[in-house]
């Protein structure tokens, strides 16, 4: 009787269990829409991309954040060339050496806001060298110790702020901060902003040798027999500027212009304005060396566009920038790169749609979507931003270190952030406000390697990244590892879009963010 019993009661359960388990099989694509369900409550995503600064240098005293504090003793303390530990932080001038204007400093990072340093973030400071070969020896290994040594401005690099007195600080503790965010590739700008659109590095093939870097047997910078201690002076290198635009096997990875106006090359006289002097351009000490060849890689652009998912790359004073640039090329160039006080300072190199040849001029993809930072603002205002918006403010807006100041473009951002706010679109809207690189500036987390991660192109150091909208946790720190790739996997997989090869396959989506 009792093992009677037992055998129904069995069957009974292994029964339900069948039941179960085939109701589960015969719904995963309900299981995945459900899944999904938060992603699907996005129907705008706006991408801010601001310039220059590590995590660390703006958010390093972030509470409950990876920040300063957690950083070790080893990450800390800078060594020189010689793997010795410098004996204090030199700030060096525009000569590479001790700038008096810097007191001297403890090994160690220091407020740039307090004493005895005393630069609130009003003023314009220091550029740190950022290029894609100083980057990784910075980074050496995932040690983090030689920032100050590969510098052009030594121990400035070490520098962080107060960030709760900017606007942007109290936007990251009503949402999202990710702290856990790194800058795709190494080095600086140029190269960033390819990587936020296509996750690849541009092709210069046939670069002169002018513009191809100079490596030693390690594949480290080749010092110059002079290049001094760091404890004296600036460190000196072969390759620097245009010398070091270029691999040796023919990939563009330092600031390059673009083969289409506006760009800091000038047309030809007897050629067309659209375009630049394939030649390149030399004035006085300026040498620009050959804008690069128009590319032909797969961009986010073209996949969002196969899909019918509408998209806008806007940017602050485009229109003024290409009026500047189509002109004679001995006229004087007012928008570009002028650092007058009523300049917008547009920067060339940070509009990487510019350099593909689907988007060249007079075609109607860049009619449609290469737009003026006024259009972006009035479309918020009017609730007619497209599916997929990149904002990239004009330079003075930016906060990027020697041209502007930071609390300009925190006080600019932190507006935009308001209008999208009060626009029409706000109730479905993702907002990520990132930086392009760290500016040169330390952080103390050592970037992502190993296989999914790590390649010859990055990941680089940490950045900043905020995640804003209706849909996204309140108050809260994501230590997801991301890296730009991200913002790329998060439109994919949003809008079902066919993957592009450069993503990592171990960067994390951005949904953990979401609610």
């Amino acid at each position: 009787m009792q093992s009677s019993k037992f055998s129904r009661t069995f069957k009974q359960s292994f029964g339900l269990m069948l039941v179960f388990v085939a109701g589960c099989a015969s719904q995963p694509e309900s299981r995945i829409h459900n899944d999904d369900a938060p992603l699907q409550r996005i129907q705008n995503v706006v991408v801010i991309y601001a310039e220059n600064h590590s995590f660390d240098n703006l958010y390093g005293l972030f509470p409950g954040a990876n920040g300063i504090a957690q950083a070790t003793a080893q990450q800390k303390i800078q060594w020189d060339h010689d793997d010795t530990p410098l004996p204090e932080l030199l700030v060096f001038g525009k000569d590479g050496k001790p700038d008096p204007k810097y007191p001297r400093l403890p090994n160690q990072p220091f407020r740039i806001d307090a004493p005895p340093v005393n630069r609130p973030p009003t003023v314009i400071v220091p550029n740190p060298i950022h290029d894609f070969f100083f980057h990784q020896e910075q980074i050496n290994g995932g040690l983090n110790n030689r920032f100050a040594a590969m510098s052009n401005v030594g121990g400035w690099t070490m520098g962080h702020y107060d960030g709760s007195q900017f606007k942007l600080w109290k936007w990251a503790q009503e949402y999202t901060l990710a702290d856990n965010f790194f800058q795709a590739a190494f080095g600086g700008s140029y190269l960033n902003h390819q990587w936020l659109i296509c996750a690849c590095t541009p092709q210069h093939t046939n670069a002169p040798g002018n513009m191809r870097v100079r490596l030693d047997a390690s594949g480290k910078l080749e010092k110059r027999p002079q290049s001094p201690s760091a404890s004296v002076g600036a460190v000196q290198v072969y390759s620097v500027g245009l010398s070091g635009r270029v691999t040796p096997d023919g990939w563009s990875v330092n600031t390059s212009q673009p083969p289409y106006q506006p760009s800091g090359i000038p047309p030809l006289a007897d050629g067309p304005r659209t375009h630049t002097n394939p030649q390149g351009y030399t004035s006085g000490h300026i040498e620009t060396g050959e804008p690069v060849p128009p590319q032909t890689a797969q961009t986010i652009g073209d996949t969002l566009s196969e899909k019918g998912v509408s998209w806008a790359w806007y940017a602050g004073a485009w229109n003024a920038a290409l009026a500047d640039g189509t002109q004679a090329p001995d006229a004087k160039r007012r928008v570009i790169y002028q650092r007058a006080e009523n300049s917008p300072n547009f920067q060339a190199h940070h509009q990487p749609f510019n350099y593909f040849s689907r988007f060249a001029p007079g075609t109607a993809d860049r009619a449609k979507h290469l737009l003026d930072g006024s259009d972006f603002l009035a479309d918020i205002d009017a609730g007619k931003l497209p599916s997929v918006s990149f904002y990239k403010p004009a330079g003075r807006d930016t906060q990027h270190p020697s041209y502007t100041d930071i609390m300009t473009g925190d006080t600019h951002i932190a507006g935009v952030l308001e209008k999208l706010r009060a626009s029409p679109q706000w109730k479905d809207m993702l907002v990520i406000v990132t930086y392009d690189e760290n500016g040169g500036y330390w952080d103390h987390v050592p970037p992502p390697t190993g296989p999914g991660w790590g390649d010859r192109w990055g990941p680089g150091s940490r950045v900043p990244a905020l995640l804003i909208g209706p849909h996204v946790k309140r108050g809260h720190i994501d230590s997801t590892s991301y890296d730009t790739t991200s913002i790329l996997k998060f439109i994919t997989r949003r809008f079902e879009l066919t993957p592009l090869a450069g993503v990592r396959p171990k960067a994390g989506d951005l949904t953990p963010a979401l609610q």
